[in-house]
Parts: structure tokens; sequence; C-alpha cells
């Protein structure tokens, strides 16, 4: 899937070097667009990404070292992308933190007390998660604002891992960010520029999820299956699952869609966006219901 919007767009992928980031990033450069990948602790993983990138030969990418719980390294992120590609378009929030950092050697399912958890770590998921998105936002919203066109993608996690006792504080990070996208949305109605909310639908496979063999332990997806209740799959998710709907909400196509949430396993790339939306789109409600 690809849209003819894309092509030489500005785009900013936050946590670009691995995982979710990585994967949409290189989709987004497949499709022409120019995309700057962000890394608070790997310079050699923001290389490989950027490298894999330009051998597509489509789209342009850098890697800048950032932390986006950090202001100015956030400014620093928004003009290397300015400076080498213009105005940004697209800002996809997808930098976090998870809930193994607060407990040293966590294993896969465990249940560690929430008071057991390392200060320091717990300190810096929240601004990683929380502030971090709202702190790369601010300095693209206005200029977004002033053309009349910007799309804020916020990548969160699915309603049950909300109140994982195994997600821990990662889970509670996650429904503020959605809690200001909605506002956000809201707020930025019928000025061009929308927020929207994106999940891969499941665990997925990444290195937010313990284990060995990153990046080759998902099973087998076929989403013309069909959509399934979200948050429970069997096995782990492969992060192509955000790629679609990633591309969708990057383009033109999506203008009238905003203040609303997706889930990637549930969007069939092989129907027409207009159908593969009602599967993927979940449905709204009037207040948020957390317990």
């Amino acid at each position: 899937m690809s849209f003819s919007s894309l092509k030489g767009r500005n785009i900013i992928v936050t946590g670009g070097g691995r995982g979710l980031g990585k994967v949409m990033a290189l989709a987004l450069v497949q499709s022409g667009a120019n995309v700057t990948v962000t890394g608070a602790k790997s310079p050699a993983q923001l290389d490989e990404t950027v490298a894999e990138a330009l051998a597509l030969d489509a789209g342009g990418c850098q890697g800048v070292l950032a932390d986006v719980a950090d202001p100015e390294s956030c400014a620093r992120a928004v003009e290397t992308a300015r400076t080498a590609f213009g105005e940004v378009d697209v800002l996809i929030n997808n930098a976090a933190r998870g809930s193994r950092e607060l407990y040293p050697g966590l294993a896969f399912g465990a249940k560690p007390p929430f008071w057991t958890a390392d200060v320091a770590a717990y300190a810096e998921l929240l601004l990683t998660n929380i502030a971090g998105p709202f702190l790369m936002t601010r300095c693209v919203v206005e200029g977004m604002i002033a053309r009349k066109f910007g799309r804020i993608v916020n990548i969160s996690t699915s309603r049950p891992t909300m109140v994982n006792q195994s997600a821990g504080t990662y889970g509670p990070s996650k429904t503020a960010l959605e809690a200001n996208s909605l506002i956000w949305a809201r707020q930025l109605e019928g000025t061009g520029v929308t927020v929207n909310v994106l999940v891969p639908g499941g665990a997925t496979d990444t290195a937010l999820i313990p284990g060995e063999n990153v990046g080759g332990r998902a099973v087998p997806w076929h989403p013309e299956l069909g959509p399934e209740a979200e948050g429970f799959v069997k096995g782990l998710l492969p992060p192509a699952v955000m790629v679609a709907p990633a591309l969708w909400l990057a383009s033109d196509e999506s203008a009238a869609f905003t203040g609303r949430r997706f889930v990637g396993r549930n969007w069939n790339p092989a129907l027409p966006p207009e159908e593969a939306i009602k599967d993927a789109m979940t449905p709204t409600i009037e207040w948020p219901q957390i317990i």
C-alpha cells in the first residue's frame, strides 16, 4: 500500500532505531517520504535504520540522537529535520520506555509489586511516554497550523494492557497519552492538523517484550481473517501490522479523521483504505472508562 501524497513529505518518527518505529520509518521512506528517525541511546541502531532506508532508493532518511524527554533534544531534532527536508508535515510519536526498565531482570508475564519499582526509572518512563509526545508536538504544531496541514500520530497500546499488572506503569502512561490525544484533536479541529492514535492490537515482537531473539518471535498473522478482540493474541504480532495504517494516517487521505483510534492488527492491507478503516477504527465512547 502506498499513497502519492507521501512523496517528498517531511516526517519525524521518534524511537525509529528499532521495533515499531523502524518498521514504520522504512515503509514511509519506501513511499517516497523524507524521514528523520530519533533515538535516545543507540547511534548504531539509528545508523542501521538510515542505511536500510537509503538502500531503498526512494525517499530520504537521517538519524538524530535525541531524548524526547528533554526539551532541548526535541527542539534540536525538529530543527535537524527542517534543515534537511523543510517544514515538518508529520510527527509519529513512537518513542517509549517499558516497565522492564523499572524492574531489572523482569521476566515476561511477571507481576512485580508497583512499590518495588526503581524511582528514577519510574520518573524517566513517565517523562518519555507522556511528556515526550507533548514536547515533540509543541515544536512542530504551530508551523502545521500556519500551513493548515499536519498529521500527529501517537503510538499507544491495547486497552487491556493499560490495567495489566505485568505492564506496570507503561499501561497507565499510554492511557494518559490517549487522553492527551483527544484533547489535542479537539483543540486543533478545523486547523488542518489531525491527531490520531495507532496501536498494534496486542503484544508485539519488539524489545519492549523481555526475551531473546527479538525480531524473530512473531507468529504468522493474516489480517484477511478479520478483526479480533484487541489485546488478546496467541504469541507475538509482527511489527509490520503498523505499516498500512501508519501510511494512511500520514497521507492526505486521512484528512477527515481526527481524535480517533486505530488498531493495526485489524487493518487489512488487501482492502481499500475506506474498507480497512471499518475494522481498524475503534468505536468512540463519550467519556473515558478506566475502572
